[in-house]
C-alpha cells in the first residue's frame, strides 16, 4: 500500500492521506482537511480513482474538504455512526466496529476508538502494518477528551484495551504531528504510558 500524507491549512493543521496500490487504480481519502485543491491535483496526476472518503471523526480539521471532493469525484463519504448521528456535514454511509475496506485486494479494517469523540475510529491495515490513528493517538501524546463527545474512561478503555495490544511493528499515521512504530510509541509517548498504567493524565 503506498500513503500520500497531505498538510492541512488553518491553525490545526491536521493531517490527511490518499491511500493507493498502483497509480490508475482505486484510492481511499483519509480525513481530507481544508485543502481539496492538493488532494485533487495528487488524485489526477496519480490517475487515481477515489473509491471513498473515510473520516475518523468528526471534527471540522478532519472533514473540511470531504463536501468538496465528493463533488469533483462522486465517491462516498463514511464516519462511525456515532459521530455521524450528531455530524451536521453529509455521511453516506455509517460504520461500526469491524467494518472491512477492500483497496486492491488489501483489507483495511474499522477499530472503533472512542475517547477524543464518541466515535472515533481507527483503520488498520495488517497486511501493511499500518494504521490510521485521527486523533486517537500521536507519536508523543493522545487525543483530547475535554471536548463535546469526549471522554477520558472511554480514551483509557481505547488505550489499555485496543491499542496497546497492537504488536511492536504497527506504524501509526496520525491526524497530526509525525507517524512512528508502536515501539516508539510505547518508549515516547509519555501520555500513553501514563493511561496505560492507570495514572491520571
Amino acid at each position: 500500500m503506498k500513503i500520500e500524507r497531505f498538510l492541512g491549512g488553518g491553525s490545526l493543521l491536521a493531517d490527511g492521506y490518499v491511500i493507493y496500490q498502483h497509480e490508475g487504480e482505486s484510492c481511499f481519502i483519509i480525513d481530507p482537511g481544508y485543502t481539496p485543491r492538493k488532494y485533487v491535483d495528487f488524485i489526477q496526476k496519480k490517475e487515481l480513482r477515489p473509491v471513498g472518503i473515510i473520516l475518523t471523526h468528526l471534527h471540522g480539521d478532519h472533514v473540511g474538504a470531504a463536501d468538496a471532493l465528493q463533488d469533483v469525484f462522486d465517491c462516498p463519504i463514511f464516519m462511525h455512526e456515532a459521530d455521524a448521528y450528531v455530524y451536521t456535514g453529509h455521511v453516506d454511509k455509517m460504520l461500526k466496529d469491524g467494518d472491512i475496506f477492500d483497496l486492491g485486494g488489501e483489507e483495511l479494517r474499522v477499530i472503533s476508538t472512542p475517547g477524543h469523540t464518541k466515535g472515533s475510529i481507527c483503520i488498520m491495515s495488517d497486511k501493511s502494518r499500518a494504521c490510521f490513528t485521527g486523533d486517537t493517538i500521536f507519536d508523543t501524546d493522545l487525543g483530547r477528551t475535554d471536548l463535546t463527545g469526549g471522554s477520558e474512561a472511554d480514551m483509557k478503555h481505547s488505550i489499555c484495551d485496543i491499542i496497546d495490544k497492537w504488536e511492536n511493528d504497527i506504524t501509526i499515521y496520525p491526524g497530526h504531528e509525525n507517524g512512528c512504530n508502536m515501539k516508539m510509541v510505547r518508549k515516547y509517548n509519555k501520555e500513553f504510558l501514563t493511561l496505560r498504567d492507570g495514572h491520571e493524565r
